[in-house]
């Protein structure tokens, strides 16, 4: 999902941001045969969400109904709602520790953090997005699924959340994830604030993954990053598996210091 920079404050809990229908226009409704688990992928649904797969079938219907409605997901989409996204996200649970606090950066449809707080119920997620329209659908899908003790909307950007907004608290958690969202830099700036220290942003990446690592490794050090590492989630039970670049966040970098004023040879400030 991409990080977009109109914000409107914050939502804290699913029912923060007041749900509203998106204009249909005179569009047909889509179709939810859509979101029916192709038999040749149930062995992955079944090894990446286990007793939770009903629920993850009922989150994938959504995202072929309202989410097409809405815009979150492009029609031609839909008949691949299952292997491109919730198994491709569902993979990545594999480097996420039991138990850990997870904050999802541009968020848009969920993807990965409600298909994480689906296959996990150990996790506590975030769901950090910007856009109205955006956060009133995962409003709406958090109480349709019934994760609401598990899963909170922040309607705001990345450093909205970080430095608090509205009132709030600012936002850390163990693991920060985001899909699709910016280049490694960018990505790097809004996210390894949020994580603890010793916390890691896991960034779902492409082909392109080991470039982007070679472009920014400089300017991830310089935010407090280590050294990225690549892993592919999901081997054995997905083709091809998820692409994750993964930082760990080293230590905690300030904000810039202004320059103090120079003194002149006589002890005066200039």
């Amino acid at each position: 999902m991409t990080h977009d920079d109109t914000a409107a404050g914050a939502a804290s809990g699913p029912g923060g941001t007041p749900p509203g229908p998106s204009p249909v226009g005179s569009r047909p409704a889509p179709d939810p045969t859509d979101a029916t688990l192709p038999p040749e992928l149930a062995g992955a649904a079944r090894a990446l969400f286990g007793d939770r797969l009903d629920l993850a079938a009922a989150y994938a219907e959504l995202l072929v109904t309202d989410g097409v409605i809405r815009g979150l997901i492009g029609p031609r989409e839909a008949p691949r709602i299952w292997d491109r996204h919730l198994l491709n996200c569902a993979a990545v649970a594999e480097r996420i520790p039991s138990g850990a606090a997870v904050l999802d950066v541009g968020s848009g449809a969920g993807l990965p953090g409600l298909v994480l707080a689906v296959a996990r119920p150990d996790l506590t997620v975030t769901l950090i997005e910007p856009l109205a329209r955006r956060t009133a659908f995962l409003v709406e899908a958090v109480e349709h699924l019934g994760l609401g003790r598990t899963v909170r909307v922040f309607r705001g950007r990345a450093e909205e959340a970080a430095a608090g907004a509205a009132g709030t608290e600012p936002l850390a958690g163990d693991v920060v994830t985001a899909r699709a969202v910016a280049p490694l830099d960018r990505l790097s700036t809004w996210c390894l604030p949020l994580a603890v220290p010793g916390g890691r942003l896991i960034a779902l990446k492409g082909a392109s993954a080991a470039e982007e690592i070679a472009e920014h490794a400089a300017t991830v050090s310089r935010l407090g990053g280590g050294t990225p590492e690549v892993h592919r989630c999901g081997e054995g039970v997905i083709d091809p598996p998820t692409t994750v670049v993964e930082i760990v966040r080293e230590w905690v970098v300030g904000p810039a210091r202004p320059k103090s004023p120079k003194r002149s040879r006589g002890g005066r400030r200039r």
